[in-house]
């Protein structure tokens, strides 16, 4: 019997704490957290579209330093990921520079005409087929039809020229948040996930206790 009362006085005390007090906490933490993972998103944007301002402005030391400002924050908060961060700009400014080479090469080979007509046949291709030179990449189709249309000038078997776009390899960059962080999201999301396991808890207890009650004392 005194087992018995032992087990009902722990029933009493865990059903002090009702289930439905500790939802509520659990939903006021929960607005918490996903409030400081906002933040944290928020802060990843604003980064990142310095970034974008900086590769629009051309200032590559500012690029450097804001991509470094990014790279830093999105490595110490979770929810943070920026996907692909594109320099767009300075990978225009790259490709026109090798195209402009390119072009210089053909011109010194045969004649300006011939980069003229060149150009003239792919840009109607282009326009013909919806697709330009360049959108935010080299587009593969204008870059096939340059190369196509200098093979037909007779001057092309004397020389090894072949249009290669720059690599973006070096303008798009890519980081990764860690799955959690020591910051004010990282432990708000503990903490939810601390309540949850009270609940889960509590509701595991009150039910091996109360079978425990109906199983062994029933009949006493």
């Amino acid at each position: 019997m005194a087992d018995k009362r032992r087990i009902q006085r722990t029933v009493k005390a865990v059903e002090k704490v009702k289930t439905w007090q500790l939802v509520i906490l659990l939903l006021m933490a929960g607005f918490v957290a996903a409030t400081f993972l906002r933040l944290n998103n928020i802060g990843m944007i604003e980064r990142r579209d310095a970034v974008w301002a900086a590769d629009k402005a051309g200032d590559v030391g500012k690029v450097q330093d804001r991509l470094y400002d990014l790279q830093r924050y999105v490595a110490s908060h979770m929810n943070t990921d920026p996907g692909r961060v594109q320099l767009d700009h300075a990978y225009k400014k790259a490709y026109d520079q090798a195209f402009a080479e390119f072009e210089q090469s053909i011109a010194s080979q045969s004649s300006n005409d011939t980069v003229s007509k060149i150009r003239e046949h792919c840009d109607a291709q282009a326009a013909q087929g919806g697709y330009g030179r360049f959108t935010t990449t080299a587009d593969p189709r204008y870059v096939a039809c340059i190369n196509e249309q200098w093979d037909l000038y007779p001057a092309a078997s004397q020389v090894d020229y072949v249009f290669t776009p720059p690599s973006t390899a070096p303008y798009y960059h890519t980081f990764s948040p860690p799955l959690w962080s020591p910051d004010f999201a990282g432990w708000s999301v503990v903490f939810c996930l601390v309540i949850v396991l009270i609940i889960v808890a509590r509701l595991v207890t009150l039910a091996v206790l109360k079978l425990t009650l109906h199983l062994k004392y029933r009949r006493v």
